[in-house]
């Protein structure tokens, strides 16, 4: 069955979800200037894109793109920040597409090798901070894309969908599927994810206390030796902070800009401290390493994917190897991971969806559940 295609945007439509943004909102962009940039920058814009920044362009902080007067070295910076992100990952964390040749031994070739393949990519086009669309001429209704180096997350089914997500909390309840070539790689969940990588999530919380509670859940994943990419510390912290959670060096963290991702690590420590959470994280005294904190997790990850900020397979994939897996294979898993196989064996909406609701009986049940 076909993925309905939803209704393009209209005008008036843009305007009513501008109206929900926190920004300054200017003239719409003409035809003209649309063209103009299109050339300028080499790329073109989807048609719902086109038509949102029609209806008035946003400004008023560094997050958005000023398509009329910003600086022309900041907008190409931004729009070839997903490349080089990925690129970033190639030099320093050991990324490798399976569809490249064979990576060459020299990090300098495999740089080369990388940028030449990542040239002939679709373009992604920056909506706000972090946020992407594809540049797909005359298409509507992308995904838009959170992208943080190759941590790249469906953000909202389209447009419409991403606005009322990031800035209102309120989001579809439909699954969405990634659209381009290259990129669906890292938002689907295809077989081969690499489940020691960073959990490939995007950010959870609409007050102070799901804030808190989500810098403890980054907590449990490094106890049990899970990586984070140094911007999802930075991005817990700024969610928190927006949230209005008080610690000494939340801002530190917060604030930190990529020359600084060093300090990441340190400054998440501290804010754990800060809020007392070491001390209510469970402990290592069963027979099964990290037991308490595992089932933890499983719980987490599965109300990830149920809200959508964790793509169902790869969210699979990470629960069937930290969790099923390092928890002795518990009977209670195992029709979740049999689902996760059947779609890695043939990825469909319709085995997306039965890990969707595979999750959504393991939480509605006791927990851990039952064996």
């Amino acid at each position: 069955m076909t993925k309905p295609s939803p209704p393009p945007l209209t005008l008036d439509a843009a305007r009513d979800l501008q109206r929900m943004l926190p920004a300054e909102i200017g003239p719409g962009l003409g035809e003209r200037e649309l063209d103009a940039i299109e050339a300028r920058f080499g790329f073109t814009f989807s048609a719902d894109h086109r038509i949102f920044l029609a209806a008035g362009l946003p400004h008023g902080s560094r997050e958005w793109p000023d398509w009329r007067h910003g600086d022309p070295e900041d907008l190409a910076g931004q729009l070839a920040q997903p490349v080089e992100g990925v690129l970033f990952d190639v030099e320093y964390n050991h990324f490798w597409h399976p569809d490249w040749r064979p990576r060459p031994a020299k990090p300098s070739d495999a740089l080369r090798v990388a940028r030449s393949e990542l040239a002939t990519v679709p373009r992604l086009i920056p909506v706000y901070a972090h946020r992407y669309l594809p540049g797909a001429a005359g298409e509507c209704g992308h995904p838009v894309l959170s992208v943080h180096q190759t941590d790249i997350s469906i953000y909202g089914n389209d447009l419409t969908d991403y606005i009322r997500h990031e800035f209102t909390g309120r989001a579809s309840s439909l699954l969405a599927h990634a659209t381009v070539g290259f990129w669906s790689y890292f938002v689907n969940g295809s077989p081969g994810t690499d489940v020691t990588a960073p959990t490939p999530h995007s950010p959870c919380a609409v007050s102070a206390q799901e804030a808190v509670e989500y810098l403890r859940m980054l907590a449990l994943e490094r106890l049990i030796g899970r990586r984070h990419f140094p911007h999802q510390l930075i991005e817990a912290g700024l969610t928190a902070l927006v949230l209005d959670v008080d610690t000494e060096s939340l801002p530190l963290l917060a604030g930190l800009v990529r020359a600084e991702h060093d300090s990441a690590d340190a400054l998440f420590d501290q804010v754990l401290t800060e809020l007392g959470l070491p001390e209510s994280l469970p402990k290592d005294d069963t027979g099964l390493p990290w037991e308490a904190a595992r089932w933890e997790l499983v719980r987490w990850w599965l109300q990830l994917i149920v809200k959508k900020n964790l793509a169902p397979g790869a969210g699979g994939d990470v629960i069937t190897y930290e969790g099923w897996d390092a928890l002795a294979q518990p009977p209670s898993l195992q029709p979740l991971v049999d689902t996760v196989d059947a779609y890695n064996s043939s990825q469909t909406a319709e085995r997306e969806q039965a890990i969707v609701a595979e999750a959504q009986r393991l939480l509605a049940g006791p927990w851990p559940p039952v064996d």
